[in-house]
């Protein structure tokens, strides 16, 4: 692993957060402790306190970083535009699963991503309740519980499990996405993009798809699925960027599988790369 990237430094700072911000929280939440920041999108007391502990420890570990958090982009959204520029980028979802956080529900993580140049460094998914951690180095491969993650190879769908994520998607998609369901062995959703990516390394999904790809939801684990062996790409098969702005991406096993996904599910999308 490259030594200009502190990936053990991040690593204790992720888990002290995760102890003195979240956890004494969970299922402890006072009245005025969750607020509704768009219908259906709620953030709590403890996403605050992790996004300040986060963004104040990794500026210190890496000087002359910058720092784009979900919480400060929703508050000012020009903040993303720091994925643009020249500095180093710590990207950060706090609390990934807070309506499950804040409904007492044990599916949340902790994801950091470290971007430059519009390219996904490093990354990391935390599951503080299950103790699992992930780390992906670009060029460096993927790690679970510090053992090495390789992707096996998808089964035949139907004895695929993965994972449909319709909320957003176009009405012109949605129901051919829905209706492909049934073409597979169990598609479940935690509704925490953390939780979906780690049941990826441990192959336990095959594939995801999602529409609504925020930078902070998918930087660590795209990087992680591509360094496991996996592969990764907008719906029409371009790669994925953090930056790009784009709607879309379906992660995978491997280059066939996603294709036999796509070809299931989203029909009516060419594939163009």
């Amino acid at each position: 692993m490259s030594p200009c990237i502190p990936l053990d430094d991040v690593e204790h700072l992720i888990r002290e957060t995760a102890a003195t911000d979240i956890l004494p929280r969970f299922r402890d939440l006072a009245e005025g402790e969750i607020m509704e920041k768009s219908p259906g999108d709620v953030v709590t007391v403890a996403d605050h306190a992790a996004e300040t502990r986060l963004s104040t420890g990794l500026a210190k570990l890496m000087p002359g970083s910058v720092v784009v958090g979900e919480e400060m982009v929703h508050d000012d959204a020009r903040i993303l535009e720091r994925l643009n520029g020249d500095d180093p980028v710590w990207v950060i979802d706090p609390l990934d699963g807070t309506g499950n956080f804040a409904a007492g529900k044990p599916a949340f993580a902790v994801m950091v991503a470290l971007v430059r140049h519009g390219v996904t460094r490093a990354g990391w998914i935390y599951d503080p309740l299950g103790n699992r951690l992930a780390v992906a180095e670009r060029n460096g491969g993927c790690r679970l519980n510090g053992a090495d993650v390789r992707l096996d190879s998808a089964p035949p769908p139907e004895r695929m499990h993965g994972g449909i994520l319709t909320r957003y998607l176009p009405d012109e998609l949605k129901g051919q996405a829905e209706a492909a369901k049934s073409r597979f062995a169990e598609i479940s959703a935690t509704m925490c993009a953390g939780h979906e990516y780690l049941a990826m390394l441990e192959g336990r999904k095959h594939f995801v798809l999602w529409y609504r790809t925020l930078p902070w939801d998918h930087a660590a684990g795209a990087l992680m699925i591509t360094e496991a062996g996996g592969h990764v790409a907008r719906l029409d098969g371009s790669p994925y960027h953090p930056a790009d702005g784009q709607k879309g991406l379906l992660d995978a096993t491997d280059k066939t599988t996603w294709h036999a996904v796509h070809d299931l599910v989203l029909p009516g999308v060419a594939v163009r790369v």
